[in-house]
């Protein structure tokens, strides 16, 4: 799994996504629950049903039209829900809000019943594209103000009119927020899809320029090899060494530029554990850029992959707060390393002992000549990584 994924499900378990429906219970409940504080403005409503001034007829009925008005707005708030809805069909939803407000208020009163154009003013904000939107606010105040002014009103409608223009304009700027948001990731995505069609195209013409003389090579040998065997074996034979040594420089060259593709870079590495940890709601303190003055390419990557893996044990296990990482170069008694140390907060760690991603780091190091050293510090977890500043340190036969 690659660093965007990881840092894709932490965010997916850490935040609400904007613009986009909730994908499962606790984001349903998260988001009905702040919809839900909004529709405190209704107490006034609810306060003059329940005064008992109306008919038991005319409270039923009031009761009634109140759970209509908050259903036909809470579906325009959970329209994405499902099946979208269509512009249009939108646009009938408002219309039939509107018109609920406006016999709710001249059947009932519009003394306490005005505050439900402050709804009507949002879901147009929020729903409608910004030119019909611009239009529609200031039609709402002005509805508003003549329904106030039929039910002799008219104080209550100075205290909502600024309210209903202004927050139904607020509303069109988190709309087109929203909206931008939406294009941004759909952006973002296709860059990314842009730029993994670009890196195969890469890989493809690398290949071919590596692989396409040496397979020509091994055609044209393999044919002369087939026409000397019965006549000239001798001949054959070094035709045949020669495939045989074509061949190999080929995989040789094949495996190169294959490591070359898997190598991480520890700059990119960097910036990939700042979104990582940030997105996982962990307070990053990272440095921009390191330096690598007489580091091999190959202890670089070693510390890309310890970096990589220190961050992902962070995000998933640690329950940190904070983390911290740093690179300096330091002078110990078997020469200068290039130092990496990754240390957090949390309470979690390597557990009862190293793990596989440990053991491999520690593999990984010998190799180049480096060492490891991860464990419990006072506060959290810390992880070492050095690496020797200079030539590759080979260690044993395998390396």
């Amino acid at each position: 799994m690659t660093e965007d994924q990881r840092s894709d499900e932490v965010r997916a378990e850490r935040l609400m996504r904007m613009g986009q429906p909730p994908r499962n219970r606790k984001e349903l409940l998260r988001k009905t629950l702040w919809i839900g504080v909004w529709l405190v403005f209704l107490s006034s409503p609810a306060r003059d049903l329940a005064s008992g001034r109306h008919t038991t007829g005319g409270t039923v009925a009031g009761w009634l039209g109140l759970a209509s008005f908050v259903a036909v707005y809470l579906s325009l708030v959970f329209r994405n829900i499902g099946r979208p809805y269509t512009q249009r069909f939108v646009t009938g939803i408002l219309v039939a809000l509107a018109g609920l407000a406006t016999l709710l208020n001249l059947t009932l009163g519009a003394e306490h019943w005005l505050g439900l154009f402050v709804y009507v003013s949002v879901a147009c904000g929020a729903t409608l594209p910004l030119r019909a939107a611009y239009w529609a606010i200031p039609a709402t105040a002005a509805v508003m103000a003549l329904v106030g002014f039929q039910g002799d009103a008219m104080d209550t409608v100075e205290g909502l009119l600024l309210l209903v223009v202004l927050i139904g304009y607020a509303m069109t700027g988190v709309g087109q927020l929203v909206r931008t948001t939406i294009e941004l990731r759909k952006a973002r995505a296709t860059v990314a899809q842009l730029a993994a069609n670009e890196e195969r195209l890469r890989l493809a013409r690398d290949l071919h320029d590596l692989l396409g003389h040496s397979l020509s090579l091994i055609t044209l040998k393999s044919e002369l090899a087939g026409r000397m065997l019965p006549d000239h074996p001798e001949k054959a034979a070094q035709q045949v060494a020669d495939i045989e040594r074509v061949s190999r420089q080929a995989l040789v060259d094949v495996r190169e530029a294959v490591t070359g593709y898997r190598r991480p870079r520890l700059s990119a590495e960097l910036a990939g554990a700042q979104v990582a940890l940030t997105a996982a709601g962990v307070t990053a303190d990272i440095p921009s850029e390191p330096d690598l003055t007489g580091v091999a390419e190959e202890s670089e990557s070693v510390l890309a992959w310890a970096l990589r893996e220190a961050v992902t044990n962070v995000v998933r296990h640690s329950g940190a707060g904070r983390c911290a990482v740093q690179v300096l170069q330091r002078q110990t008694l078997d020469g200068p390393m290039l130092e990496l140390s990754v240390e957090d907060d949390g309470s979690g760690g390597a557990g009862n002992g190293p793990g596989n991603g440990l053991t491999g780091l520690t593999e990984r190091l010998e190799k180049v000549g480096g060492t490891l050293e991860a464990g419990r510090v006072r506060h959290g977890f810390r992880l070492v990584a050095r690496v020797p500043v200079g030539a590759v340190a080979h260690v044993g036969s395998g390396a």
